[in-house]
């Protein structure tokens, strides 16, 4: 490749992007992924939207209720759950419509079949009809009875199964139908995937493999708080709970202790088969023994010290005669051959026998979702220091030979860019063939993000060679595994109109959303690049598929659409103005024109920077998306811009401001929430006018009927007028929000209005102007509406700017220092002690330089000497305070971090958590005690790894969304059992396409979870619940806040299925892991301690119980105000436990509180104020009989026999209705007459009015349209 092409490749390739950095967002995805590749589903419990039943209706704030009627007072009360928070109103869309039966059909074709492995018995094993053979084969890897074999295929009557059809279509198959298992013979692929197998099986039990990041493995620890409570037990049953929680659990503990976060199981201690199992030196066979059938030879060291050489053929395996000095590859005695590893192995050592047998048996007791592979990789922020062993297949895959090679196709590489388009261009007509396509994508887009992330850590670990060696480093690119590689590097000032190397790392992200927003669309024959972005050890890589026939001509060449110039040269085509156009509407995209280098008017349908080129393959690709969605005007400063344009919302708040890169855009979710908020205002406006012009119609005819005869009206011209009427107001309307058409709501973004360099027609002048005022409004509406929702957080204004200065800060670090280097930074930023790390413990000198220091009395230079050891943390947090106020445009009062740490109750932990989560530290697990002054926190030891952070796309499954909006709207109208069949029903779609470990099949089982609850199914309830904690573990992290929230949920479900014990560890669990993440000053500390006050109450800890609640008084006192229902709530609770203990004045004194804020927040008459007043009564009572009591007692008078006053005992059922108050269930009876107006009113009559009205004037237009046709 000559010097022109290659940098018009770096300019083509480092052109993606980033937008501004937001704080992390709660949802996974945006709003616009929603219609083709996610939901994005709300889990806060205050949120506004009810849910309707027959009987019942939610409430959105669980003891907000509004006054109720005695005469609509109903029987057979249920529970219902605040669904409207966890399901969001969507609307449906119109797309083909799935065949419900074909679903049905997937969830009811399991059947069982007999598999006979060869040389035992056979067994019984549940299949489905959609699995594939290869499927059927994965399984069997995995059962007890056949784990050891990977080389067979499976026959059926003698002929053998193909691997890529489903069981349902193999005639012969049905209930009882016996498949056997025949062997096969072996390849050296076959014995190589075969020794992974074993070694795998070897150490299924070590989390190794977890903390270190690989094979798809990750944490959880359900099941450790899980196992200890099976039964149901009465809480009576005190001698069998323990209670008592850790110390640093309880509230007002300063100690965050960080080991509690991956505590010890006893189930993973590893039970261990052989000493040692190692590729064998011999290796490769000679000529003449590959012709004898060997493959590969194995070193084997057994528990009992023997030493064994094993030789693997096509065959099987069977020992030899070689020794580490002499090879012999005949026979050894015993003359076994087997054809799997594990059983030449269990002949010929009782130990591994044994061992072996007790290894998978404690493997299959592991629940499923313990075991499977993620398909996206999760890394750990925290790690035990382990020990390093000795591992054959972990050698070989690092081997220079095998560099960039798949594991399951040794020696080959995959044309990702092939696989991936072949995948989407698959058939979609039916439900069959979507599954089947989109299974594929995703599978192939597992494999690529797998494949590119390690091809990214090994450019930056530089074990690939640039295809521009002479360049400097950040300006090489890389093709590894058919994939491209560049770094995130302005190149050549390509950027420098945009911001320069900042624009250049925001580029990246931004291009990503582009092409997630384009593969969310999904419009066949458009195709986008396979993209991920990776950042790993302070440096962005983009990783990217190659067009085919790009490398072969130049840019500029292949360009035919967009421009490569930022609107210097623009170039438009047919083909791709029909592929985009077809993108416009669902990406908001406004179609427009710009002038090229000529003045000539050119039409777009995207950003100017969005290139169009056909491949050699026919394929027509877009990429460099960075410009998908609408600029934020808040963050493009313009010297131009007049103030009187500028919106005052914006103004008041200081913008618009200079940012360091001109790339900010408006994010997905915002762009959607604008337009709602837009779309109702026009609904507002339309039925608005409609009613006065139903009013003005009906008074002119009354007046009419009055003044003219009956029958000499002239309805034509009344009609034809109201008609006009009718549309002069969707035209006044559609204006007035902004639509681009006079017609209908279509609200779009032109994305070329600050794209420099680019002109447009002064006939289009005025258009312009309305798209950059439609910005403004955007912008403004994000000021007004949005962020005044969103709490500003310190820390992560802080960990964020440390963020970016730790990136460059590590650009400058040696290899040899990197572990010094990190701890530094850690000491900087987080550690109390003024003192450095004097020295690395791998320093080593060499002989040259020790004798020249000795000869000229000089300092030999140490890795201490380098830039990055002279940071100091006064010098760190005066860049961090810069960082914050030039990006953020946020200000820091505090002069160091202890000073921000005690002005906002920040922890440290917490903040340690934050910047290695964002920057791919781990760090080593142990206790830090950070308040040190003599010496530093962290030292080498304490970094154990650096781990990529990647963001890839996220495809999913396009009919189980369908089918999970369709379910939001079944439950908003209160059809509870339709919207758990709907669920169900995308739940197996979900997992068909995307495994069970993924976010999509997790919000699934949580919402069967809720339902299940609400219907009183607490035992499926749990098992939904359950699976939803693991896979939330698994997928998101063992201490991400959603992992967090549904430990709560299953706490409750125990409680309600009668495990108090298990109960309470959960919440025990969830308080230490929302204290680690966030600290006790959270609202989400409130809910946690009001729980577990009941549940201690239920179990007669009162002691502990009051601990908790009065915690949760304190909180719900400062985030929900001592007037609040909620603070009431938290007073009532108290009194419960007080006269459970007999101490009467103190619970007369919180229950007077409640009743206090019952009565001045709803009124007398409210059910909630009149049981408090009744509460009150009985409580004066008991503490009148206890005060006789006592009195009596102290009096030494005879009398007659006072009762002694009754001490109430907690129950299980009042308990429970407590602890659904507090998560937000409640219980109203509706009469039917309500539930029909609400169901009525959530309908929503006036969106359907303007709706049809719209479609009736649309139907007017296209016959117009069409008559003009006929005349020309």
């Amino acid at each position: 490749m000559d010097e022109d092409t290659a940098e018009r490749l770096r300019e083509r390739s480092i052109n993606n992007s980033d937008i501004m950095e937001t704080f992390e967002p709660r949802a996974r995805q945006s709003n616009q992924d929603n219609a083709k590749t996610g939901i994005n589903l709300s889990e806060d419990q205050t949120a506004d939207c009810p849910v309707l039943h027959a009987e019942h209706i939610q409430c959105q704030e669980n003891l907000d209720q509004p006054e109720r009627k005695e005469g609509d007072r109903k029987t057979g009360l249920q529970h219902i759950w605040e669904l409207g928070a966890a399901l969001p109103q969507v609307v449906e869309e119109n797309g083909a419509e799935m065949n419900i039966r074909d679903i049905v059909e997937l969830q009811e074709t399991g059947f069982i079949v007999r598999i006979q492995p060869p040389g035992t018995e056979s067994f019984e094993l549940q299949v489905s009809g959609q699995m594939l053979v290869a499927e059927l084969h994965q399984v069997l890897m995995d059962h007890e009875i056949t784990c050891h074999r990977t080389c067979f295929s499976l026959q059926l009557g003698g002929a053998t199964l193909d691997s890529l059809t489903e069981l349902h279509s193999i005639q012969g198959l049905h209930e009882g139908a016996l498949i056997k298992l025949v062997e096969d013979s072996y390849s050296v692929r076959d014995a190589r995937l075969h020794l992974r197998h074993v070694c795998d099986l070897l150490r299924s039990l070590d989390p190794a493999d977890s903390y270190n990041g690989v094979n798809g493995s990750s944490l959880s620890y359900l099941t450790f708080y899980t196992r200890g409570d099976k039964g149901n037990r009465r809480a009576s049953e005190k001698e069998y709970v323990d209670c008592s929680p850790p110390e640093y659990i309880l509230p007002g503990c300063k100690d965050r202790p960080l080991t509690p976060l991956q505590p010890i199981r006893d189930d993973w201690k590893p039970l261990q088969c052989l000493r040692v199992l190692t590729m064998s030196s011999w290796n490769p066979p000679p000529g003449n023994r590959k012709m004898h059938g060997d493959l590969m030879y194995l070193n084997v060291l057994t528990m009992e010290d023997r030493e064994l050489n094993i030789t693997s053929s096509t065959r099987g395996f069977y020992l030899n005669q070689s020794t580490a000095f002499n090879f012999n590859p005949k026979p050894a005695v015993p003359k076994i051959l087997c054809h799997s590893l594990v059983e030449l192995l269990s002949q010929v050592s009782p130990a591994f026998r044994k061992n072996f047998s007790a290894l998978q048996k404690k493997r299959v007791q592991q629940h499923p979702y313990e075991r499977f592979a993620a398909p996206f990789q999760v890394f750990t922020w925290t790690a035990p220091h382990g020990d390093h062993t000795l591992d054959c297949v972990r050698v070989e895959e690092t081997h220079t030979s095998r560099m960039g090679q798949d594991k399951h196709t040794a020696g080959q590489s995959r044309d990702w860019n092939e696989e991936l388009q072949g995948c989407r261009e698959l058939p979609r007509n039916s439900l069959q063939d979507r599954l089947h396509r989109e299974r594929s994508i995703f599978k192939t887009s597992s494999d690529f993000v797998a494949a590119a992330t390690r091809g990214a850590v090994a450019v930056i670990d530089g074990n690939v060679m640039p295809l521009n060696p002479g360049e400097a480093p950040h300006m090489q690119m890389f093709i590894w595994n058919n994939l491209f590689f560049s770094f995130g590097f302005d190149i050549s000032e390509h950027y420098r109109p945009l911001g320069g190397n900042a624009a250049a790392h925001a580029a990246a992200i931004c291009d990503l959303r582009g092409v997630q927003a384009y593969a969310s669309v999904d419009t066949e024959g458009l195709h986008t690049l396979g993209t991920i972005v990776v950042d790993y050890r302070g440096i962005r890589v983009i990783a990217q598929t190659i067009v085919p026939g790009l490398l072969e001509k130049s840019q500029e060449q292949s360009v035919i659409y967009g421009s490569n110039d930022y609107g210097s040269t623009v170039f438009t085509h047919p083909r791709f103005l029909e592929l985009l156009d077809k993108t416009c509407k669902p990406l908001r995209i406004q179609r427009h024109q710009v002038l090229d280098q000529n003045n000539i008017p050119v039409e777009l349908c995207s950003g100017v920077e969005t290139k169009g080129i056909l491949g050699n393959d026919g394929r027509s690709y877009i990429l460099d998306l960075l410009r998908t969605f609408p600029p934020d005007l808040n963050f493009q400063f313009s010297e131009t811009e007049e103030a009187k344009d500028v919106p005052e919302e914006c103004q008041s708040f200081g913008y618009p401001q200079q940012h360091h890169h001109s790339l900010a855009s408006l994010r997905p979710e915002l762009i959607e929430a604008f337009v709602q908020h837009r779309y109702e205002l026009y609904v507002k406006m339309v039925a608005q006018g409609l009613s006065q012009l139903e009013e003005q119609s009906e008074a002119t005819e009354q007046n009419e009927d009055l003044v003219c005869e009956p029958g000499t009206r002239d309805t034509t011209t009344a009609g034809a007028d109201m008609e006009f009427q009718r549309r002069d107001l969707i035209v006044k309307a559609c204006k007035a929000v902004g639509s681009v058409s006079d017609s209908c709501f279509d609200i779009r973004f032109n994305p070329d209005i600050c794209s420099p360099g680019v002109r447009f027609s002064p006939e289009f002048a005025e258009e312009v102007q309305k798209q950059r005022k439609l910005l403004w409004d955007a912008a403004a509406f994000l000021l007004s509406n949005q962020i005044p929702a969103v709490r500003i957080c310190i820390s992560e204004v802080i960990i964020r700017s440390a963020k970016h200065i730790f990136r460059t800060y590590l650009q400058d670090v040696e290899p040899a220092a990197f572990s010094a280097a990190v701890s530094h930074f850690l000491n900087c930023l987080l550690s109390s002690s003024t003192c450095v790390l004097d020295s690395c413990s791998d320093e080593l000198l060499s002989r040259r330089r020790s004798r020249r220091r000795r000869s000229h009395g000089s300092r030999v230079p140490l890795l201490t000497d380098s830039m990055w050891a002279r940071l100091t943390p006064s010098e760190l947090w005066g860049r961090i305070r810069t960082e914050a106020g030039d990006y953020y445009h946020y200000t820091i009062d505090s002069e160091n971090i202890d000073e921000v740490i005690e002005k906002h109750d920040l922890q440290r932990i917490s903040l340690l958590r934050e910047i290695a989560i964002k920057t791919g530290i781990q760090v080593q697990l142990r206790e830090y005690v950070f308040e040190s002054r003599h010496r530093p926190v962290f030292g080498e030891e304490d970094v154990v790894n650096m781990f990529p952070v990647v963001k890839h796309l996220k495809p999913t499954a396009t009919d189980a969304t369908q089918l999970l909006q369709q379910a939001q709207v079944a439950v908003q109208q209160g059809l509870l059992k339709d919207g758990y069949e709907l669920i169900s029903q995308a739940l197996t779609l979900f997992s068909s396409v995307c495994g069970v470990l993924h976010e999509d099949v997790c919000v699934c089982l949580r919402l069967l979870g809720r339902l299940s609850y609400i219907l009183g199914e607490y035992a499926d309830a749990l098992s939904h619940q359950e699976k939803a904690v693991m896979s939330s573990e698994r997928v998101l992290g063992i201490d991400h806040p959603q992992t967090i929230q549904d430990y709560t949920y299953l706490a409750l479900y125990c409680f309600a299925g009668g495990q108090h014990s298990t109960s309470l560890q959960l919440l025990y669990r969830a308080r230490y892991l929302t204290l680690l993440v966030s600290g006790e000053d959270h609202p989400q500390v409130a809910l946690l301690d009001s729980m577990l006050g009941l549940v201690l109450h239920a179990l007669m800890e009162y002691e502990l119980s009051l601990k908790f609640l009065q915690n949760a008084l304190n909180l719900t006192s400062k985030y929900r105000g001592a007037t609040s229902l909620r603070h009431a709530h938290s007073h009532h609770l108290l009194a419960t436990v007080y006269e459970t203990k007999g101490e009467f004045r103190s619970a007369l004194q919180h229950e007077k509180e409640a009743y206090s804020i019952y009565k001045s927040q709803v009124g007398e008459n409210h059910d909630s104020t009149r049981e408090s007043s009744e509460y009150l009564k009985s409580l004066t009572q008991q503490a009148v009989v206890l005060q006789k009591a006592i009195n009596h007692i102290y009096s030494n008078t005879p009398s007659a026999c006072i009762p002694p006053p009754k001490f109430s005992t907690p129950s299980p059922p009042a308990i429970l209705q407590q602890l659904n108050l507090t998560c937000g269930i409640i219980l109203i009876p509706l009469s039917a007459k309500e539930v029909a107006d609400l169901r009525t009113e959530m309908k929503g009559k006036d969106k359907v009015q303007v709706e049809e009205l719209e479609n009736h004037l649309l139907k007017q237009k296209d016959l117009r349209t069409a008559h003009k046709g006929q005349q020309n």
